[in-house]
């Protein structure tokens, strides 16, 4: 058969086979988004998280990509606003499924603490949008910036106890820092806070309405200055209103000034009213041998700077995906969704001292966390 006819042939199966294949081409190319974008706009650089039916959570291709292009903005940039893609979540955490396993994990955890570590350290203005929910690592990747904003659909937690973790990302610094043992109390009971509240309590820095983000964003991109960020963004802010745990503000003071979880029960329980029988009743859904460690993590992280909070955090989290309580949370919260998690410790009396300890041990040197520009 000659040459010719064969291209032909082939020229004519191309034309048929070729709608079909574009359109392939189309569906996997739209669901082969990249999970971050990077932008610069008049040398502001702009980052979305970019994995909105996920509600932008964290995994390791993220982070990976994170790390490297947040140093390199550092160096390059005026400033950096980071936010989420669509309108539900800036992050609604680590992609937990993924941290469980005993390989990726600790690899997750590593690159995501010295994301985390980077931010805390940022020289330019970092400027974090929390429009919608905001929880886990999407607090690592803001509270510790700048600049933090909250919007009416900004709804903050640390749920980790539920799960059988710990408020990590930096949470054994920051939490203990807020106002009034309010820090203690939204780790231990994963309490969620709600728009205004959000700036209340100390973890966003300015209160803008959702409407308004567009505009703000777009101001932003021409500001050459720190002052300017900062006069634009106290002009865009809104003043707060009455603190909705301001009724109970006294009590949470008062019982997580404990220093034990038993002993903050023991008050709750002196409390009496519908918030503390409330606040009990979810300690008690919470893994027992989860609120012990946080417990701890939160008194020492209080005495640490973030990098020693972050290389604690680090090895509690490597032992987590070691041990039982953290791979069962997530199955039975996340995976099989049988609300059923079946704890090694039954009650808080079981959790003993060394049990808590152990998870604070140093890891063998090759393992401890190590930052991207430490000094060998």
């Amino acid at each position: 058969m000659g040459h010719g006819l064969v291209l032909f042939k082939f020229k004519m199966l191309k034309l048929r086979i070729l709608p079909q294949v574009t359109a392939v081409l189309k569906r996997t190319m739209s669901t082969q988004e990249p999970d971050v974008l990077f932008e610069t706009v008049n040398n502001a650089g702009i980052i979305t998280l970019n994995r909105p039916k996920a509600l932008n959570s964290l995994n390791t291709s993220m982070v990976t990509k994170l790390l490297p292009q947040l140093q390199e903005m550092e160096t390059s940039k005026t400033l950096v606003i980071i936010k989420g893609a669509g309108d539900k979540a800036f992050c609604a955490g680590g992609d937990v499924k993924a941290a469980i396993d005993k390989v990726e994990g600790p690899i997750f955890f590593h690159t995501e603490y010295n994301v985390n570590y980077l931010i805390g350290k940022y020289k330019i203005p970092y400027i974090a949008f929390l429009n919608g929910i905001t929880m886990g690592g999407g607090l690592g990747l803001s509270v510790h910036g700048r600049y933090r904003v909250a919007t009416e659909k900004t709804m903050i937690a640390m749920p980790e106890t539920k799960i059988g973790l710990f408020p990590d990302v930096g949470g054994s610094y920051f939490l203990p820092r807020l106002q009034v043992n309010l820090g203690l109390y939204l780790g231990l009971t994963g309490d969620r806070l709600k728009g205004k509240d959000v700036v209340k309590a100390g973890i966003a820095t300015h209160f803008v309405s959702s409407k308004r983000l567009y505009e703000l964003e777009k101001l932003l991109l021409r500001c050459t200055s720190d002052i300017e960020v900062d006069n634009l963004l106290n002009k865009f802010n809104e003043p707060p209103e009455e603190f909705s745990l301001a009724p109970n503000i006294k009590h949470i003071n008062y019982c997580f000034a404990a220093s034990t979880v038993e002993e903050i029960i023991e008050r709750l329980e002196k409390v009496q009213n519908d918030w503390s029988v409330k606040t009990i009743e979810t300690l008690h859904q919470m893994c027992p041998g989860s609120l012990k460690i946080t417990m701890r993590a939160l008194q020492r992280g209080a005495q640490l700077d973030l990098p020693q909070c972050l290389k604690m955090e680090y090895r509690l989290a490597c032992r987590a995906t070691e041990n039982h309580d953290f791979p069962e949370g997530v199955r039975a919260l996340l995976i099989d969704k049988d609300n059923n998690p079946q704890w090694k410790h039954k009650t808080l009396a079981e959790v003993d001292d060394d049990y808590v300890e152990d998870y604070f041990k140093k890891l063998p040197q090759d393992r401890e966390l190590q930052f991207f520009d430490a000094k060998l």
